[in-house]
């Protein structure tokens, strides 16, 4: 039997970015993955929003993503919309296919001495009091503190846990593919009555990649090659003499979300929590935000450093994101409706989102950077994520976001000295000089404070002169009673 204080069900984006936040402090943690490798089919998910990159940023290794993928000052909401004048050093979406953010995470997690158990499935887990016991299809039994079901849509984890997953059925679904052609491909869009297709070439010059809309949402289990030709002959009145499929799938506009997030000693994250249509890109990008909000407060319920109700809030904050994102996902859905009535109602989205106010809106909402979790009333940094200042320490230029390398806490002071008191061995405090405008996308210019306590996650969970602190760190990083 093999034993750890945490165990992650799922070696995909999310389960990576949790098991290098919990390594980050010094957790036991380990992966099991059902893939032999780490061989992704399809393009999938193929790209990072901002904030995803702020986070990346806030451990150092950010740099790794941006060396192999392709930047674009937009994002998508129904139209392009520009974020190259917000207020991040990451105003842009960065293209790499899931594939690529997948290896340079677990090369991450491997550097972090993470093991992580491939070829192996969970095929169902028991709970007691002192952990959960974890039966594998290759015969290995497992056994950790906490398990963490980061294993997709269709999770074994949720199910096994017995935790609700209500939501809406798919309306329609798509086809996807990259295959080879014999006939000239259509590049580009393609409007017909049962929506709009896609094809783009891919990077050997050769493969198609296909996106067919319109399709029957009853469907499951992975499309034929037959299947697929009816379809692009529906679509273009040909089939291209399509041959020699390297990927055939299809995904749907189902809209779900666990109703509990945590169910004992079990808790999900990313695909497991929350399922919705592709649109926008926000899937990979809303479980790596997942991962590092849950991250730190596991790892200090797990060492018996905080009370297992620091994890209520976990839900408490992640859950009404992933609502919001089901909501914009089925909205942007509805807009991509085939008819004359959804166009015009297309024109006036698109006429709307060209204003100033409209298009910074959604774009912050469509890269991550608005999220403001309810943390009460108080300064307008409370509850959104630290911008990433340049400051100065000790006479040295610096970042914000370097002082979150080790995913710990930190009490920023900018000329006025505010005492942690009693949490001083669990506080990194810092001394610092800030000369400039802190600047919040939508919001604008805020008045910097004299202090700002920030989580490991890169939220802010107080800012004021020092009335209030107490209270707070006693809540965030008091030890439990008894």
């Amino acid at each position: 039997m093999s034993e750890h204080e945490i165990l992650i069900s799922g070696a995909g984006p999310t389960g990576l970015m949790l098991a290098g936040e919990l390594a980050l402090a010094g957790i036991d943690v380990a992966l099991v993955e059902q893939r032999s490798t780490m061989a992704v089919a399809g393009r999938r998910a193929g790209g990072l929003h901002a904030r995803s990159l702020e986070v990346l940023d806030q451990r150092g290794i950010v740099d790794r993503f941006l060396a192999e993928g392709q930047t674009y000052p937009n994002v998508g909401f129904h139209v392009a919309l520009d974020i190259s004048d917000f207020p991040t050093r990451h105003n842009y979406l960065l293209a790499l296919r899931q594939e690529r953010i997948e290896r340079l995470l677990a090369d991450w997690v491997e550097e972090l001495g993470v093991p992580v158990h491939r070829g192996t499935e969970v095929l169902d887990i028991v709970e007691d009091e002192t952990g959960v016991g974890v039966a594998t299809a290759q015969g290995k039994t497992l056994r950790a503190g906490w398990l963490v079901g980061c294993d997709g849509g269709r999770s074994t984890v949720r199910k096994s846990a017995g935790i609700d997953f209500p939501g809406w059925d798919a309306s329609t679904s798509w086809l996807i593919a990259e295959v080879g052609m014999r006939e000239q491909p259509v590049l580009g869009f393609h409007e017909t009555a049962l929506g709009r297709h896609a094809m783009a070439r891919l990077d050997d010059g050769e493969t198609v990649g296909v996106v067919l809309a319109g399709q029957d949402p009853r469907a499951g289990g992975e499309p034929s090659l037959h299947e697929f030709a009816v379809a692009l002959k529906a679509a273009y009145g040909t089939d291209f003499g399509v041959h020699a499929p390297g990927f055939l799938s299809r995904f749907s506009d189902a809209a779900r979300q666990a109703q509990d997030y945590r169910k004992g000693r079990v808790l999900l994250a990313g695909d497991a929590a929350h399922i919705h249509s592709p649109m926008g890109g926000q899937g990979l990008n809303l479980g790596l935000q997942d991962a590092v909000n849950l991250g730190w407060k596991l790892a200090r319920v797990a060492r018996g450093m905080s009370p297992e109700t620091l994890l209520d809030t976990y839900q408490a904050e992640r859950h009404p994101v992933a609502a919001r994102v089901l909501k914009n996902t089925m909205a942007q859905g509805v807009l991509r409706y085939p008819g004359e009535r959804t166009a015009v109602l297309g024109d006036f989205v698109s006429e709307l989102l060209a204003m100033e106010e409209p298009r910074r809106h959604f774009a912050a909402m469509m890269s991550g950077l608005d999220i403001r979790y309810e943390l009460g009333d108080g300064h307008l940094l409370l509850g959104r994520r630290m911008p990433d200042l340049d400051i100065t320490i000790d006479g040295s230029p610096a970042r914000v976001f370097t002082l979150l390398h080790d995913a710990q806490p930190v009490l920023l002071n900018f000329g006025r000295q505010v005492a942690v008191g009693r949490w001083a061995d669990r506080i990194k405090q810092v001394e610092a000089r800030f000369e400039g405008v802190c600047q919040l996308p939508v919001i604008g210019a805020v008045d910097m404070p004299a202090a700002v306590l920030i989580r490991p996650d890169g939220h802010v969970a107080w800012a004021g002169d020092g009335a209030g602190l107490s209270d707070v760190l006693g809540a965030w990083f008091d030890r439990p009673l008894g």
